[in-house]
């Protein structure tokens, strides 16, 4: 490889900010280690998220600013944000501060608090304070939630968690009508009928209610979210089997957010204190952040595959 091809960090594989060796061979060859091949990310931010401490701690000992930002976020911040703890702690051994706000106002270290390592940054410095009890109560919440919530084991279901409604204002907004009970044993013994969309399933569940299907994306279609949020919020997704978790989240009728990876990805700038928390608890966990999301609280997941009740929706639904 010459010297020119090991300039940069265009090719920079996922797990190459694990290699020492490499890094340092392409800092010695001319990379810069304060700039990335991408706008959204900086080498020392690579090797916070998914590197070893020995790349992170020869990175930080060569970038201009331990603290520098990108996306509103520290080196520290993405450690702390994935779970890399020994990269936390040499990060912070490099100068990197674990109490600098940002991000809604959450630093590293007051979002260690609700992780697996709450004791990384002990003790607090002057002025600064733990979880506040509703930020206690969400992390409590979660381990439960993500607990029971476990094992829905498919694809190609879809959800619609609402909050504040019943079941039954549920389908009143969508115009929703009873289903003959062999009528319902027929869909179900062969849900990839095209007439199975029309059937949706309602069940209560304590803080709201959920709308799903067990085999389709109308849960979560654009004009049922509309109807459910008027007034409220809900949080929809689809569990699509070929391309990925499909999520969304409508209020008041109008949809605020669309397309996303629910459970997934880092926290933005535009994000509130609440969904900066909400995305750290419940990363890899689509449905448990709907859920949490919405405000609702299951038991199981049987909310998701066998509802109380299934209702037909009129055509103009499907």
């Amino acid at each position: 490889m010459t010297t020119e091809e090991t300039a940069g960090w265009s090719d920079f594989g996922w797990d190459s900010w694990k290699d020492l060796t490499l890094v340092r061979a392409r800092l010695d060859a001319g990379a810069d280690p304060n700039e990335g091949s991408y706008s959204f990310e900086r080498p020392l931010h690579a090797a916070a998220e998914r590197g070893s401490p020995e790349v992170v701690a020869e990175l930080a000992g060569r970038v201009d600013d331990v603290d520098a930002e990108c996306e509103g976020r520290t080196a520290l911040w993405d450690a702390v944000f994935n779970d890399q703890p020994e990269n936390a702690l040499a990060l912070v051994a490099a100068g990197a501060d674990p109490w600098r706000p940002m991000m809604a106002g959450w630093s590293p270290g007051r979002l260690s608090l609700a992780g697996p390592t709450p004791g990384l940054f002990f003790p607090f410095p002057p002025g600064h304070t733990g979880l506040t009890e509703a930020e206690t109560a969400a992390v409590t919440e979660a381990e439960r939630l993500i607990g029971a919530l476990d094992g829905i084991g498919w694809d190609g279901y879809s959800l619609a968690c609402v909050r504040g409604i019943s079941a039954a204002e549920a389908a009143q907004r969508l115009a929703a009508t009873p289903v003959a009970e062999e009528e319902l044993e027929e869909i179900t013994e062969d849900p990839s009928d095209e007439e199975a969309m029309q059937f949706i399933g309602f069940t209560d569940v304590p803080g709201g209610c959920v709308v799903s299907q067990p085999w389709g994306y109308m849960a979560s279609d654009t004009v049922v979210m509309e109807a459910l949020s008027a007034g409220t919020v809900a949080y929809g997704m689809y569990a699509n089997p070929k391309s990925g978790n499909q999520g969304c989240v409508f209020r008041d009728g109008e949809v605020v957010d669309w397309d996303t990876h629910p459970g997934g990805g880092d926290a933005s700038e535009d994000d509130s204190a609440e969904e900066v928390l909400l995305k750290y608890l419940y990363q890899g966990q689509a449905e448990a952040y709907c859920f949490a999301g919405a405000g609702l609280r299951p038991a199981n997941a049987r909310v998701i595959t066998d509802p109380d009740t299934y209702l037909r929706l009129p055509e103009r639904d499907h």
